[in-house]
């Protein structure tokens, strides 16, 4: 099977043997097989959406936002701290590349093909058809690790500093000694946003000296012959006796080696985000100089530390895999951003600052505030309560707290004030060692700032005002945006009312409701609001499917948002006329594919059915139907982007039988799972208790429905609080 070691199913205990890293390679799940551990900074993963001469894999053909597409073959070389489950191409740069024969430093020449493809944690390989090398990457938190097994004869490595995923251009390297080079390549400019661009700074080991070694660089046309000029395909100068300092947009460095049969050259690469020197301490400290193997095994061991903090029992094989590489991909953003010596870029500043804990980056918080800081926070909290300690400290470095934060630059993609409820569901689940006080000044500005000078909400005059967000443009995304201001208002409404602001919890729930503005009897949807204070037409709830324009709505339509109200299911209910029709409804939108399991907002309405009694029966047939239709072994088997995890946790959860679908209450609601018996290993520190154990009591029994569900022995609902579930340890399910 694709990626999963070879290992006897009976034999395969450690949940790291049933990570398969291929899947969601495929499909635009942006997901990659590189090599990586448990939310480091650094990923070594194969670059193959560039290279060949007729542009079948050129980058600059399509939309590529990942560094990896799995229907793809064409090897252009490993790339350096890359994003997983992205949708907007950024970073996967400082390309290492293996050659063999006559140099050649033409990425459009020296890539290719490759077989023999492999992975699991913490390890990639590939064999290049082109020159007979074996290719293998693994990876510390802040270092990568390739090995290259060559033919005998004239091998070469080259580091490509022009291309990558990156829209910025510019790099600098300098030689250090015959073996060691080291540098900067600029990075930046994710997703349209001019201002959000950052510097990586490397440095490069082989354990090999070369016989020969050099740079190269793109040149522009001498003054005269600019006719003759291949404008689209330059050419490269070879420096065979500089050996300063080099720069530009398209440079890079060559390696040359006489190599006997099967010989190894090792290839260590240390980055950082602060300094040169910072990079090259991050090396000498995790890798200490030694081997591949050694670093391979540390590598795989941390997966399995982290992977085995869920142990399950029962289900499938296929089912074990999903669940598994599910945890793998959520384990992979938010990532460490601080050096070994606690180092880190200020937050939209020049300065250095030093951090005691861990400091994170790659926030992709319109994304993950729906589930995957919920999972952290019941799995991993000593990792959630960093996340939440660095919002914090953005907000102190920078006067907001983060939207979609990259490497310390904001980028401001996406809607909303996605924070609120991450900061708001942490506290309430219990998770308190940080300064609640300062968290909710940060929370009480973004809400209630005018719209001219707030970051996250640019448009809350008029939400303050009119207690909606009218459609100033015909596609202007405003009811996607006001929806997301109301969860957050609702977060900040129970904070509020837990911490005795009385005034300002009135003032948030009152704007949380506004939702009800929106709502059309005539569609029996939400409808976007003109200035006047009319609803938009001509409308059409459909307008908008497969990611094309729609008034009012961001990537989706009016059918993909109009359930996204999870703080008042109630009261949407009531406004629909009561729950017979909000049950037809919400049922019609999966009987007629309206249903994106790909789009956010939509995500949770499969639970939806439960806040119903006697519905519960709903969630509980498609949730199972979902998992099997769109989460499967197969490299399209995650539904489409990744979004740094977001799917994955979804299928997560829903597996282990319970789902947060109101990001900010701690509050889950209950579907069968999957497994027989899910095992929680909890951290007494933040959890008061050492497990919490979720089976199922009669798994033979035929039926697929919930007879009944016991807490701690006693019985209960479909929906309970998190911080209830974890006193009473057990959660224990009875089929029918």
């Amino acid at each position: 099977m694709l990626g999963v070691l070879a290992l006897n199913v009976s034999q395969a205990q450690d949940p790291v043997d049933f990570v398969d890293p291929f899947i969601g390679t495929t499909n635009f799940g942006t997901c990659n097989p590189g090599a990586v551990c448990p939310n480091g900074m650094m990923s070594v993963v194969p670059f193959n959406v560039m290279g060949s001469a007729d542009n079948t894999y050129d980058k600059d053909a399509r939309w590529w936002s990942t560094p990896y597409e799995y229907t793809n073959s064409f090897f252009t070389g490993f790339s350096h701290v890359n994003l997983s489950g992205v949708g907007c191409p950024e970073l996967g740069s400082l390309l290492l590349m293996p050659t063999t024969g006559e140099l050649d430093v033409d990425y459009r020449n020296y890539g290719s093909k490759y077989e023999k493809e492999n992975a699991n944690p913490g390890y990639y390989t590939i064999s290049l058809k082109k020159y007979n090398v074996l290719a293998e990457a693994t990876a510390t938190p802040r270092t990568g690790l390739t090995r290259f097994t060559f033919p005998a004869g004239k091998s070469h490595i080259l580091l490509n500093l022009g291309e990558g995923l990156t829209n910025e251009t510019g790099a600098f390297m300098r030689k250090v000694n015959d073996c060691e080079i080291e540098g900067m390549k600029v990075l930046g400019t994710f997703c349209y946003n001019p201002q959000a661009v950052f510097p990586i700074y490397f440095v490069m080991r082989i354990n090999k000296k070369p016989v020969e070694a050099g740079y190269w660089k793109k040149q522009r046309p001498m003054y005269g012959v600019e006719a003759e000029w291949d404008k689209d395909q330059g050419k490269y100068k070879l420096y065979t006796k500089y050996n300063k300092e080099i720069a530009g947009d398209d440079i890079g460095a060559w390696f040359t080696f006489d190599t006997q049969e099967g010989e190894q050259i090792e290839v260590a690469m240390g980055v950082s985000f602060v300094s040169m020197e910072n990079a090259r301490e991050n090396l000498d400290k995790e890798q200490h100089g030694r081997h591949f193997a050694e670093i391979h095994q540390e590598a795989r061991n941390r997966w399995s530390d982290d992977l085995g903090r869920i142990q399950v029992e029962g289900g499938t094989k296929e089912q074990k895999t999903v669940f598994y590489t599910g945890l793998y991909h959520a384990l992979i953003h938010p990532n460490i951003l601080q050096d070994v010596n606690g180092q880190y870029p200020q937050m939209e500043g020049d300065q250095i600052l030093t951090t005691q804990g861990d400091r994170y980056t790659v926030f992709s918080l319109w994304d993950t505030y729906r589930n995957l800081h919920q999972l952290m926070t019941l799995v991993y909290p000593e990792r959630q309560i960093n996340m939440v300690r660095t919002m914090i400290d953005m907000y102190r470095e920078h006067g907001w707290l983060p939207k979609w934060e990259l490497y310390g630059r904001e980028t401001l993609t996406m809607e909303g004030d996605p924070s609120l409820p991450v900061i708001v569901d942490t506290w309430m689940k219990g998770l308190r060692d940080f300064d609640i006080e300062l968290a909710y000044e940060a929370m009480y500005k973004s809400a209630t700032m005018p719209g001219k000078d707030n970051l996250m909400r640019p448009d809350n005059d008029d939400y303050m005002a009119k207690g909606y967000v009218p459609l100033m443009e015909q596609f202007d995304n405003s009811v996607s945006h006001a929806l997301e201001y109301y969860i957050a208002d609702y977060s900040l409404y129970t904070l509020a009312k837990a911490l005795g602001k009385k005034e300002d919890a009135k003032l948030f729930y009152n704007r949380s409701m506004g939702y009800k503005n929106y709502y059309c009897k005539e569609f029996g949807t939400l409808r976007p609001i003109l200035p006047n204070g009319k609803f938009y037409e001509p409308f059409d709830p459909k307008q908008g499917e497969n990611f094309e324009p729609s008034p009012g709505f961001h990537e989706g339509n009016a059918w993909n948002y109009t359930y996204y109200v999870p703080h008042d299911v109630m009261g949407l209910a009531k406004l629909m006329g009561g729950k017979k029709n909000f049950v037809n409804k919400l049922q019609m939108i999966f009987d007629k594919g309206y249903y994106d399991p790909a789009n956010e907002p939509d995500i949770a309405y499969p639970y939806l059915f439960s806040y119903f009694k006697g519905e519960e029966w709903r969630t509980q047939k498609l949730v199972k139907e979902l998992l099997a239709k769109y989460f499967t072994t197969k490299p399209d088997g995650i539904p489409g982007n990744d979004d740094a995890g977001t799917m994955s946790a979804w299928a997560i959860f829903s597996m282990m039988g319970l789902y947060p679908d109101c990001p900010g209450v701690p509050e889950y609601t209950l579907t069968l799972p999957t497994f027989d018996k899910v095992t929680i290993k909890l951290d007494p520190k933040y959890h008061g208790t050492d497990q919490l154990v979720i089976e199922v009591a009669n798994p033979d029994a035929p039926s697929d429905y919930v007879k009944s569900i016991e807490m701690g022995g006693k019985k209960c609902g479909y929906r309970i609080n998190h911080n209830d579930l974890l006193k009473a340890g057990t959660l224990r399910f009875y089929k029918k």
